[in-house]
């Protein structure tokens, strides 16, 4: 990964890809493969792999044990009220609030990561593909647009990219959560075993495995990155790239291709459109260290600076041609805005197992596939979709004790002794689609760098607040059914944004009245400019969706090129 180096100061590429992240990481190793002299612009600063100043400190290393000051906080407002950590050991990882601010029109926590590499450095690396059901589903259901593919057209990518990447897991032979190309999986713990056996005796619909996540865990490394150690250090930065991030991947493929390179500190304000060819030209950068503006040209754009950055790129890229923002003759720019709603479930305790422990620190959990609305003995009358389980199963350690009245010996022997065995289920649900969940800028509330902001207007509504008193209920049923004890529900809620699966803004669909994108990722209005984060999405399912906007960006990098070839572009 280079700048300032024999090419860098060049202003025309072939191909130019705005953010480095997962989706935009993906697309950068595509295009250069494929022979594109391309350009990366992120804006923020450079991290290459191996740049991750904490993954090797412990907490009494870092200020304060690795504690922010309430001083420190003030700049912080949004994450630091989201239960997300914000400490010394990650804190070079988040932008401040109050240079990037943002205006809630409902409450909404935006998660950002302002550098190369974006949140791939930072993501929770749980892998799953869509069904084929999830690709259905608006048409069965009556709702928003149909998805213009189907699982079919979408699994060769799944395979493609699950086998460059790492994708640890299980093969379970669920139609509503198919299999994929995996590493060996990660062991459950015996817990974990025993609630999987007692729960699944008890509702034969329902699967718990092992969750399927983006590491490394086949000796001898994978694609020149080493294995995972269970350090569960993974939001510092793996300095063996035992998880998949844009930085230990997809960047340096690209980069050896002699095709790449890279521009940090580069803002795209605006993409430039020519009305004559009804083409996208280039883009239009603010320098964020000089503040000088400058151009960049090429024959094909992608869009990755994800779901919210790309849409108030696009909304800001207005024209006599385009008034509301860049390809935005549907209107639809900007709106059907979603997340997934979690951040409740059941937890218990167990009696068993009190002479067993486990190794490591492993930087996974399990995962309970959806079971609800699945056919017609599964129907839900009072809510579409379904949700899935992320958890896990440990012990209880020597914090239970700090506020006993134990000193001397008797608090080392209690400390000395691991309490019991507990397990929680936390659930993932879906949100539908709504046209009135939206995102629009705000040309009156200025950043740092005095451009326009976002005004986040979204909300669970009927279908979610239903859903969410199942996931409570039936994550109870299965840990009582599999002999916890104590098992109590919680709801901690959460407001869209905190899942950081943000998705929909310039969503694909078959008829440009009704949709943004085509079925490629491709712009209906301006063909060489293809959208691949999570702006694309038209629904969400319950799945972690980072595996899925992968797929879709190297199925349409390799479209797109195939286009150029064809002069088509």
């Amino acid at each position: 990964m280079y700048f300032n180096s024999e090419g860098a100061n060049e202003v025309s590429y072939d191909a130019i890809v705005i953010g480095s992240g997962i989706s935009g990481g993906w697309a950068a190793k595509e295009l250069t493969e494929k022979g594109l002299k391309t350009l990366v612009l992120e804006r923020g600063r450079m991290v290459k792999h191996g740049d991750y100043p904490t993954a090797n400190l412990d907490d009494w290393e870092l200020p304060n044990r690795n504690r922010m000051t309430l001083e420190e906080l003030k700049d912080y407002p949004v994450q630091s009220r989201t239960g997300y950590t914000i400490n010394p050991a990650q804190i070079h990882w988040w932008p401040k609030d109050t240079e990037h601010p943002y205006t809630e029109i409902k409450p909404f926590d935006w998660i950002r990561a302002y550098h190369v590499g974006g949140r791939s450095l930072l993501w929770g690396r749980q892998s799953y593909r869509l069904s084929p059901m999830d690709f259905e589903a608006n048409l069965k259901d009556g709702i928003a647009v149909d998805w213009p593919v189907r699982y079919e057209d979408i699994a060769p990518w799944y395979d493609y990219v699950e086998k460059f990447i790492g994708v640890s897991g299980q093969k379970e032979g669920l139609a509503q959560l198919p299999d994929g190309q995996f590493l060996p999986p990660m062991e459950l713990n015996c817990l974990e075993k025993s609630v999987k056996a007692k729960m699944e005796a008890a509702f034969p619909g329902r699967k718990l495995t092992i969750g399927r996540t983006a590491h490394i865990t086949s000796e001898g490394g994978h694609n020149g990155r080493g294995t995972c150690m269970s350090r569960n250090r993974c939001m510092r930065g793996c300095p063996y790239g035992a998880y998949f991030s844009s930085n230990a991947s997809t960047l340096p493929a690209a980069e050896a291709t002699g095709n790449l390179t890279i521009r940090p500190f580069s803002i795209v304000t605006e993409i430039i459109f020519d009305n004559n060819t009804q083409k996208a030209t280039g883009v239009r950068i603010l320098d964020a260290e000089t503040k000088e503006s400058k151009e960049y040209f090429a024959k094909v754009i992608f869009m990755c600076a994800s779901t919210l950055g790309t849409t108030q790129i696009l909304l800001n890229s207005t024209s006599d041609r385009f008034p509301d923002g860049l390809g935005n003759d549907s209107g639809e720019l900007g709106h059907n805005l979603m997340d997934h709603h979690f951040r409740l479930g059941a937890s218990g305790r167990s009696e068993e197992f009190r002479d067993q422990y486990f190794k490591g620190r492993r930087p996974n959990g399990i995962y309970i596939p959806r079971f609800q609305n699945l056919d017609a003995k599964t129907k839900r009358p009072n809510y579409i979709r379904g949700f899935g389980y992320q958890g896990g199963a440990g012990r209880e350690g020597w914090g239970r004790y700090i506020a006993e009245a134990n000193y001397g010996k008797a608090l080392k022997d209690a400390i000395s002794t691991p309490g019991d065995w507990t397990m929680g289920l936390m659930g993932f649900g879906e949100c539908l689609p709504y046209h009135e969940n939206k995102v629009t800028l705000n040309r009156d509330k200025k950043d740092i760098f005095g451009l326009p902001t976002l005004n986040l207007d979204a909300e669970w509504k009927t279908n979610e607040y239903e859903m969410r008193k199942d996931m409570m209920s039936d994550a109870a049923e299965m840990l009582e059914a599999a002999g916890l004890k104590d098992v109590k529900t919680y709801d901690h809620g959460c407001n869209p944004g905190l899942g950081i699966h943000e998705m929909g803004t310039a969503r694909m669909g078959r008829d440009p009245k009704t949709s943004v994108l085509n079925k490629w990722n491709q712009m209906h209005a301006v063909k060489n400019v293809f959208v691949t984060d999570g702006s694309f999405m038209t629904s969400a399912g319950c799945q972690n969706p980072s595996l899925t906007y992968m797929a879709f960006t190297a199925r349409a990098a390799n479209y797109a090129v195939e286009e150029l070839k064809k002069g088509n572009l």
